[in-house]
Formats: structure tokens, sequence, C-alpha cells
């Protein structure tokens, strides 16, 4: 069972608990401020368990991270136990690719009705993770504490895009198709397990702070500005990208042998 004031305490929130999208905003924004993207467990070959238990344990008692199947079932347990009606839906993510790869569902993003509007919610993308709800209003550009995002009716999909650098990116595809947690468990289990998954061979991590964005890429530690500066710095051994994952990410990382035997193996 979820135990919601343990996750509040994580993340630090201590406002309403009533179903509104007053709450629905500070619930994003602070579980993006205190929770990483990471996917540590696929890189050190282990299981990523979706149970809400496994979950529980991890995300919020452990002080770990996690991808989206994991962050955003987590969030929509947090919306429901508040009175949210919350729809698990799956996505194509298309960025940083040609218009015309096709590619599997591998995210996982949720739809809140509320107040008789649609919203998107999502804490589990990554470096360009909305922090805030986006309402599904195709064409209205929609700004969020760091960049302004719209969606696009695509049919039969939709288009999540962000505008980065003054251009419009898209993120990722999507439908209104239902998700169930048997076929989330099944999505979950090529992103963890596939030779070809994105979350195997190289560690990503992501975070916000209320000015920035922070981001990992195997050794290559960059800061991303909302003014539009960036930073970029080479992290050389095990102990700096532990202390980098530690600190700036607020992530707890796990003494672990093998963990540590992969990181040196991206260092190399």
């Amino acid at each position: 069972m979820l135990d919601l004031d343990a996750y509040f305490r994580r993340i630090a929130y201590r406002g309403g608990r009533t179903p509104t999208l007053a709450t629905l905003r500070a619930l994003q924004l602070q579980h993006l401020l205190a929770i990483a993207f990471e996917n540590l467990d696929p890189l050190a070959g282990r299981a990523v368990r979706l149970d809400i238990e496994s979950l529980q344990r991890k995300v919020v008692a452990a002080g770990r991270g996690g991808y989206c199947f994991e962050q955003n079932l987590l969030f929509s347990h947090v919306l429901r136990a508040l009175g949210f009606t919350v729809t698990a839906l799956a996505a194509r993510v298309v960025w940083e690719r040609p218009a015309d790869d096709f590619r599997a569902r591998t995210h996982m993003l949720l739809l809140v009705d509320l107040e008789g509007e649609r919203y998107l919610c999502d804490v589990g993308f990554g470096g360009l993770t909305p922090t805030a709800p986006l309402r599904l209003a195709p064409g209205a550009e929609q700004a969020t504490p760091h960049e302004t995002f719209r969606v696009l009716d695509q049919a039969p999909e939709f288009v999540v895009q962000a505008r980065v650098g003054g251009e419009w990116k898209s993120l990722y595809r999507f439908d209104l198709q239902a998700q169930r947690q048997v076929d989330i468990e099944v999505l979950n289990f090529y992103v963890a397990a596939h030779a070809d998954s994105p979350m195997l061979g190289r560690l990503i991590a992501a975070r916000v702070a209320p000015d920035r964005r922070f981001a990992l890429r195997n050794g290559t530690f960059s800061v991303y500005h909302l003014d539009g500066r960036h930073e970029q710095r080479q992290v050389a051994t095990v102990a700096e990208l532990r202390s980098v994952l530690g600190g700036t990410f607020g992530i707890a990382v796990p003494a672990d042998a093998g963990l540590d035997a992969a990181f040196r193996a991206l260092l190399a």
C-alpha cells in the first residue's frame, strides 16, 4: 500500500491534498525537483519491478530515482490516492529521430481528467520532462516553470513538443488507448532487458532545479540554464561519478561492485 505521507516527505510537499489543478501542478513540479531520472538498475543488470511495494521501497524509502514506468506509475498511485481520475498511456519516443523513424512504444505518461479538461502529466521523460501538466489542447503554447510546450494533433496520434533554442522539437507520439498494469509490465520488460533498449549500455540521469536542468550521459555532465547558457564537463573517475550522482542528482547510489564495474566500462 502507498505511504502517501512518506512520499510527501520525499518530495518536500506541504501543500493541499484536494484534487485540483493547483495541487496537480505543485505535485508535478515538486516530484521533479526531488526525484531524478536514472537507469542504474538496468545498467547493473538488475530487474526493474513495478509493483507499488517495490516502487515505494526504491524511490520513496531508499532515495533512488527511476525511469518513466517507475516514476509515472508511482505518480499515478499518488494522484489516485488523492482522488484524481488517471489513465496510463504509452508513447513512441521521437526525440532527435527522423519523422519517419517508426519506433515501438517505450515511454509512459498519464492522462488526468480534471474540472472538464484533460491534462497530460509526465514525471519520467528525463532531460525534457515537462515541469507542469499540459492541457490536451492541440496547438496551444503552454508555459511551464521551465520550457514552453505544445501538443499537436497528428491523427491518429498526438505529438508533444518542446521549444528548445527557439525551435520546436518533438519528444514523443501517443494515442489515448488506456494501458493496464499488465501492458506496462510488458513494455517495461523490453526497456529493462532488451539488447536494443536505450536503458542498457549507457548511464542516463536527469534532474531539474528551479532555474536549470542537469543531465548526465555516461561521463558527460551538463547544466542547461533557462536563459540559454550551457555548461559541460567530463567526469573522469568512478568516485567522481558517484559524487555527481549523489550530490547534484540526489540519488542514493547503491554500494554495488557490479554497478562500479559498469561505471568503469563507461568511463574507459
